[in-house]
């Protein structure tokens, strides 16, 4: 007998947004909203690597449907990017391009995690990667990394939650929501133990050209044979909303994912292919550079403000707020901040941190931000 319907566990059992309970208190306010809580940015791309600047007359075949590993051209451009970044020498049937690192990380996932494996994810992590690993029925399992002091005790951390059913390890550097880049012999070691233990490193590094202090490490120099690393254009040049990114990994592992990515997308949309490769290969590097230097200027003046360190890279700060949380806990907190027009994303999207907010330091123009950070700085005492 049928049963009736109804929906999946593995989807019904995710968090709903907390914005939505958030949304009708700030409909009741007047004045500036500060939206720092979207992980975006408020420069707009590149000028030549724009929507409007793609035509039909250069592009014949803007509008139709891309090969499904993605446009030659754009591949090989990749290839020529990845071994200049990160020293490794790989060939086009090692690159996927995907609707982002999204669909790059849910073509890992589908591919390599069976239903009730697991996936060890460093934390705070970026919220999307717990629900892609239950939304393909495997097991997220939070390994928190900021009280870790050296590269020990965080393999040590990771260690300790490895079972017979731990598959793979998500590592997101620099990161996002903390602002931390993982030093190299943190990276070398986790590789070390990935090598060791039989896991898959998922390497998420969409945020490797925004570096302010240390340097950003791949894993895939380190662990070639068991990393899948992804990159976006839309953390690097600003085309968050074109939805395209890429995955790089071992050519075999690479095919299997192409078959997810086939049947969950099918392609990222050509124009967005065609405007990413006119970036990188024109001024999307020196475009980048620029927006660093500038979200590092916001990312300290804001720090400075809040009392915290200053971010180390991508364009976030994790703020512990829980000197300042009364008995309705941080969505008490967050109340009060939309009360005073200022949106931040909540702690738990990022694992076990209820007693964090993150703040985007570059998802408005820099005026907006400082604004909205003295808000903070007021609402913790500051």
């Amino acid at each position: 007998m049928p049963r009736h319907p109804t929906y999946a566990p593995s989807v019904t059992g995710m968090p709903g947004s907390v914005y939505s309970t958030l949304a009708e208190r700030l409909s009741r306010q007047q004045g500036e909203v500060y939206p720092l809580y979207i992980g975006d940015t408020w420069m707009e791309p590149p000028e030549g690597c724009r929507m409007e600047d793609l035509r039909t007359s250069e592009f014949p075949g803007l509008h139709r449907y891309s090969a499904v590993e993605g446009h030659p051209a754009l591949r090989d451009a990749i290839v020529e990017h990845v071994r200049a970044r990160s020293s490794v020498a790989i060939e086009r049937s090692q690159v996927l391009v995907t609707t982002g690192a999204t669909g790059a990380l849910g073509a890992m996932v589908g591919a390599l995690v069976a239903p009730g494996e697991e996936v060890l994810l460093l934390a705070p992590y970026w919220p999307l990667i717990a629900g892609i690993v239950t939304a393909f029925h495997g097991v997220p399992v939070a390994v928190p990394f900021l009280e870790a002091s050296s590269a020990d005790e965080l393999v040590e951390a990771v260690r300790a939650r490895i079972t017979e059913r731990t598959v793979a390890l998500y590592l997101n550097t620099p990161n996002n929501p903390s602002g931390r880049v993982l030093p190299r012999a943190w990276v070398e070691a986790l590789a070390e133990l990935a090598r060791r233990e039989g896991l898959w490193i998922l390497s998420d590094e969409v945020y490797e050209d925004y570096v302010y202090e240390g340097e950003h490490v791949s894993t895939l120099a380190l662990a070639p044979e068991r990393t899948l690393a992804t990159w976006s254009f839309s953390k690097a040049y600003g085309m968050a909303g074109n939805r395209c990114g890429w995955a790089v990994g071992p050519k075999d592992a690479v095919a299997q994912l192409r078959k997810v990515s086939t049947h969950s997308f099918y392609s990222a949309p050509t124009a967005a292919q065609l405007a990413g490769l006119r970036a990188l290969q024109g001024p999307g590097p020196q475009w980048a550079a620029q927006a660093a230097a500038q979200y590092a200027d916001t990312g300290r003046k804001v720090a400075e403000r809040l009392g915290v360190p200053p971010p180390q890279g991508s364009t976030f700060l994790f703020v512990d707020v829980a000197p300042h949380l009364d008995e309705r806990g941080l969505l008490g907190f967050l109340e009060r901040c939309v009360d005073q027009r200022l949106l931040l994303a909540p702690g738990m999207n990022f694992g076990p941190f209820p007693h964090h907010v993150r703040l985007c330091f570059t998802c408005s123009p820099p005026d907006v931000v400082l604004r909205g950070a003295e808000v903070l700085a007021r609402l913790m005492g500051r």
